[in-house]
């Protein structure tokens, strides 16, 4: 199979090609550090010998060929340490697409005197890049998107802190809403830091959910079975007037768990039934 004239130009002028193009880049308008910089340029290298190698053994139209994974993984690399670093989707598609003017240059200058020859070459150049810089988009999205999932699931686990308000009692403050990703969240810590301290008292603080419909008392409701699985007692507080209409209106049992209006209630209550109590104590000042 006769080579592409895209092939025979990476073979002969690759340096010149790359030399180009790491100059164009380095004039962008995004300021980088020296390191950001030597990173650039090593990737830059890395990705003209991948893409001689795949030009030379493939299509240079059709990127589904196993000789183009050695590039898609480049790109790969790329997408994901720019998306970590705060680049946006256009400075990281421009890796790519920074490259046609060099490329296009270094093409005239070789086949400027056939144009039809020329022609096709730019043409299939084209083709290649577009190709490869919607790719370099698509993966930049799927690296934003799942270091947004990661995000998300780190604010949950910070957001659903189990405090140890007393020896054997455990309290949970909620702010925000409760669906059913978080109520696993907010179980799986009950239920890690009943087992870790052993306590027998645990209050779930709902002062700071907005909002108590079906869907979110269900979600209390298994949290207090699961708790009590692990032979805890669960109380809710929080229970705000609006609350306890909406609660009623709707119809939830909450008949069998303990609820209060505010956390100290809650807390009154748990140590009343942990054999204690609290008092005022004497005032150590001597003030009258």
């Amino acid at each position: 199979m006769a080579k592409s004239k895209l092939s025979e130009l990476l073979e002969k002028r690759d340096t010149e090609i790359a030399s180009q193009w790491l100059e164009l880049q380095s004039a962008g308008g995004r300021k980088v550090s020296a390191a950001e910089q030597g990173e650039t340029t090593r990737q830059s290298r890395e990705f003209i010998q991948a893409l001689k190698k795949a030009v030379d053994n493939g299509a240079t139209t059709d990127i589904t060929g196993a000789e183009w994974e050695p590039v898609k993984e480049i790109l790969s690399e790329i997408s994901s340490s720019r998306a970590r670093a705060g680049y946006s989707s256009s400075d990281t598609a421009s890796f790519v697409f920074s490259l046609k003017l060099p490329l296009f240059s270094t093409l005239r200058a070789e086949y400027g005197k056939d144009g039809q020859v020329l022609a096709d070459a730019v043409w299939d150049a084209t083709i290649l890049l577009d190709k490869l810089g919607l790719l370099t988009t698509e993966l930049y999205q799927k690296s934003r998107e799942d270091i947004i999932a990661r995000q998300q699931q780190e604010l949950l686990e910070l957001s659903t802190p189990v405090v140890r308000l007393w020896d054997n009692i455990l309290a949970l403050p909620l702010i925000g809403t409760l669906d059913s990703a978080r109520t696993q969240i907010v179980m799986q810590n009950l239920l890690d830091a009943i087992v870790a301290t052993r306590s027998d008292y645990a209050i779930i603080d709902i002062t700071g959910v907005p909002v108590v419909d079906t869907l979110v008392a269900q979600h209390l409701l298994k949290t207090v079975a699961a708790a009590r699985l692990m032979g805890a007692d669960c109380l809710i507080s929080g229970i705000r007037p609006q609350i306890a209409q909406t609660i009623i209106h709707l119809g939830v049992d909450l008949t069998n768990v303990t609820t209060k209006a505010t956390l100290a209630d809650a807390f009154a209550i748990a140590l009343k039934r942990n054999g204690l109590s609290v008092t005022k104590g004497r005032d150590v000042t001597g003030a009258q």
